[in-house]
C-alpha cells in the first residue's frame, strides 16, 4: 500500500511538473504569436534553433554547465531551508577569484593552475556565502536578508575593480587581461564554447546526490531542513547547519563562475554571469531540490535560452521572450511548490536556533 501511495504521489508531481513546463512552453507560442510578423519562422527557431547545428547545441550544453554548478548550490542550500539569494554575487567572485589566480601564476602548470583557479572560486564564494550563516548563528540575521544585500554590494566592488585598477587598457571590453592559453578547460565540440565543464557538472550532481542522501551529514542536513526542533531533541547539532549548507552552497555558486571563465571567457568579462544565479533558484524549484533533477531541470533553462537567441537572430523576436517564459516557470514552480507545503498539516518548521 505505501508503495502505491509512493508511486501515485510521484506519479502527481511529473504530472504538475509537466504542466507547469508545457504551460511555459505555451506561453511563448502566444508570445510569439502576438509579437512576430513571421510566427511560423520565429517558432521554428525558437523550439528546433538550438538542434540545427553543432555550434548551437553546443553553447546551449555549454550555458547549461555553471547552471547545474549554480542549481546544485541552490538545492543544497533548499535541502536544509536556507534561502541562499546571493547567488548572483557568489558566481561573479567566484570568477573574478580564478581569474586573479590564474593571473597571479603566469608560470604555473596548466592543470596545476586550473586546480588552483577553481579552489580559489569555491573558497571565496563559500566563505562569502558562509559569512551568512555565521549571522544567523551568531545573531538570529535572516540569511534571505544578508545573502540578497553582500551579494549587491559585492557586485559594485567587483565591477569597480574590473572597470577601474584590474581594467585591460588594450581591448575594449570591461574585462581583465586575458590568462594564459594553457589554462583553458579543453573545447568538446569546436568551434562552439562547449568545454571540460559540462562533463564535471554531470559528476557534481552525482557526488552532491551522494553527499545529501547517503551520508551521515547529508542526513543531519536533511533533518535540521524539515524540522530545527526535533534535529534539536534529537542530538544534532542545528547551530552548525545554519552555516555549513550555506558554505558549500557558496562554493558550488563560485565553481559556476570559475568554470564559465576558465572554459568560455578566459578572463572576467562584466557582467558574465548574466542572470544565472537567480536562474538557479527556478532550476532547483523544478527539480524539487534534487540533485539529480538539477540537470534536466538546467539543461531546459538552457534549451529556452537558445530558442530565444536562435529565434532573435533568425527572425524578427526579441530576445526578452526567454526571460518572460523563464519569469512564468518560475512563478508556476514557486506556486506550485507553496501549495504542496499548505497541504502538509503536520509539517512544522522552525528555522531559529
Amino acid at each position: 500500500m505505501a508503495a502505491q501511495e509512493r508511486i501515485g504521489t510521484l506519479a502527481a508531481r511529473a504530472a504538475g511538473l509537466l504542466i507547469t513546463l508545457g504551460s511555459s512552453l505555451l506561453l511563448a507560442v502566444l508570445l510569439i504569436l502576438l509579437l512576430s510578423r513571421q510566427p511560423l519562422q520565429a517558432a521554428t527557431y525558437f523550439f528546433a534553433g538550438p538542434f540545427l547545428n553543432g555550434y548551437d547545441f553546443g553553447n546551449m550544453l555549454n550555458y547549461a554547465a555553471p547552471l547545474i554548478f549554480a542549481g546544485l548550490g541552490m538545492a543544497v542550500a533548499f535541502t536544509s531551508s536556507e534561502f541562499n539569494l546571493g547567488g548572483e554575487g557568489q558566481i561573479y567572485l567566484g570568477g573574478l577569484a580564478a581569474t586573479l589566480a590564474c593571473l597571479a601564476l603566469p608560470s604555473a602548470p596548466g592543470p596545476a593552475g586550473i586546480l588552483l583557479a577553481l579552489l580559489a572560486a569555491a573558497a571565496a564564494s563559500a566563505l562569502l556565502a558562509g559569512l551568512s550563516g555565521f549571522l544567523k548563528m551568531g545573531w538570529r540575521i535572516d540569511e534571505l536578508i544578508t545573502s540578497f544585500l553582500l551579494s549587491g554590494a559585492v557586485i559594485l566592488v567587483v565591477d569597480y575593480l574590473v572597470t577601474g585598477p584590474l581594467d585591460d587598457p588594450q581591448n575594449n571590453l570591461l574585462a581583465t587581461r586575458g590568462f594564459a592559453e594553457r589554462f583553458f578547460l579543453f573545447k568538446l565540440l569546436p568551434p562552439s564554447n562547449l568545454n571540460a565543464s559540462l562533463p564535471i557538472a554531470l559528476a557534481a550532481a552525482g557526488l552532491v546526490w551522494l553527499l545529501v542522501f547517503k551520508t551521515h551529514l547529508g542526513y543531519e542536513m536533511r533533518i535540521c531542513g524539515l524540522n530545527q526542533e526535533f534535529s534539536r531533541y534529537g542530538g544534532i547539532n542545528v547551530q552548525a547547519y545554519l552555516v555549513l549548507p550555506m558554505v558549500v552552497s557558496g562554493a558550488l555558486h563560485g565553481l559556476a563562475g570559475g568554470f564559465a571563465v576558465l572554459g568560455t571567457y578566459h578572463r572576467f568579462l562584466k557582467d558574465f554571469s548574466a542572470g544565472v544565479g537567480w536562474s538557479a533558484i527556478a532550476v532547483a524549484l523544478i527539480a524539487r531540490n534534487n540533485p539529480l533533477g538539477v540537470l534536466p531541470a538546467a539543461l531546459f533553462f538552457a534549451y529556452l535560452e537558445a530558442g530565444a537567441r536562435a529565434a532573435m537572430l533568425h527572425a524578427d523576436v526579441t530576445f526578452e521572450i526567454a526571460s518572460i517564459v523563464q519569469a512564468a516557470v518560475f512563478f508556476l514552480i514557486t506556486a506550485r511548490s507553496l501549495y504542496c507545503v499548505a497541504r502538509l498539516p503536520g509539517r512544522v518548521r522552525d528555522d531559529r536556533p
